[in-house]
């Protein structure tokens, strides 16, 4: 009886497998790989967008995926089918910063930790720089901090001030759709609303390398990191901007300065682009006081040695007073990201 009673269970017991396995083989069947058929013209830049995915994110996934059925270097084949890599976006992510085209145009929110608790939540309002690509390097960060100055007895250090203008034109620019890369990262500053920045050495260059010390290598190392997501996303409109602020005499107040690869006309035009802006916004909210900003070339490592179009641009002197002031007023700091993310907007729309 004991024996008849267990044989009897053994059976209900493979049965109700069955029945559950039945029940859930839609759902099973539901996360299998998703194909597509490349149409005439598709890149896999092009085709990854249109259904959604990060490019940056999935192009390794992609290319592994489907490498049997991509013709040469990595190109696809009109008619042919494609797998898509399984699972969303991240939007929580910790090595890029980045955002998708917002349905409708707005009424999307993504989170972006890096921005900190405050400002971590981002609201997308326009797609007004989709398509839009930028790499954003903030000066020095890591062991070097960049020009000192001294305010009111506080330290001042050029790559706290810098990273904190790079985070919120970042946020500026994903807020209007853009695909954004900060370079240097810190992993707790966030966006700050103090005065004076607390000076740490723990940032790193994406994604997760430890900055060098020796300057050589420490620039080596950003545009590499600059031009490894280049060639990931070729075809697609990019631009580098290098953030700093200078280190000039003690007497030298300067307005914000923009420089350029003297081989490059578009280069050029975008560091004019912005100049421009940062003159009529000065005209519109300090009328009399003068602009006396520029756009030159200048031979710097970060400008000759990135691919994508890249404009460097100086805040101000740390050794001045003046500009100190300027600099540690968070309300101006989000004014000068406001400024260049309008400015680069501009370059969007004309200087493809």
């Amino acid at each position: 009886m004991f024996v008849s009673n267990l044989h009897i269970k053994s059976r209900f017991q493979i049965i109700l497998f069955l029945v559950l396995i039945t029940a859930f083989l839609p759902i099973i069947t539901s996360a299998q790989t998703k194909e597509v058929v490349a149409k005439k013209g598709d890149g896999i830049y092009s085709l990854l967008k249109r259904y959604g995915y990060s490019v940056t994110e999935t192009m390794e996934d992609f290319i592994a995926l489907n490498k049997e059925n991509l013709g040469k270097n990595n190109t696809l084949l009109a008619g042919v089918k494609y797998k898509l890599p399984d699972g969303e976006t991240a939007v929580n992510e910790t090595t890029a910063v980045k955002t998708e085209k917002p349905a409708g145009g707005t009424g999307k929110t993504v989170r972006y930790e890096i921005f900190g608790d405050e400002k971590a939540n981002v609201p997308i309002e326009s797609n007004t720089l989709n398509g839009a690509i930028y790499y954003l390097v903030a000066g020095h960060g890591g062991p070097d901090p960049g020009a000192v100055g001294k305010y009111n007895g506080h330290t001042v250090c050029e790559d706290e001030y810098a990273y904190d203008v790079t985070l919120r034109l970042a946020r500026n620019l994903i807020m209007d759709g853009a695909t954004v890369y900060i370079i240097t990262r810190d992993p707790n500053d966030g966006i700050r609303e103090e005065n004076y920045l607390k000076v740490d050495h723990d940032e790193y260059c994406y994604p997760k390398q430890t900055i060098p010390l020796n300057q050589t290598k420490r620039l080596r190392q950003r545009s590499d990191a600059v031009n490894a997501l280049y060639k990931k996303n070729r075809g697609a409109f990019q631009r580098m901007i290098a953030i700093h602020v200078d280190s000039r005499s003690q007497g030298e107040n300067i307005d914000v300065f923009f420089y350029h690869d003297k081989r490059s006309d578009t280069g050029k035009k975008a560091a004019t682009i912005l100049k421009d802006t940062f003159q009529k916004k000065y005209q519109e909210h300090q009328p009399g006081r003068g602009y006396g900003g520029t756009v030159s070339d200048r031979g710097l490592y970060v400008v000759r040695n990135t691919w994508p179009v890249a404009v460097y641009i100086e805040l101000g002197n740390m050794n001045h007073e003046r500009d100190i002031k300027r600099l540690i007023i968070p309300t101006n700091r989000q004014a000068v990201a406001n400024w260049l993310a309008e400015g680069l907007i501009q370059d969007f729309k004309t200087n493809k």
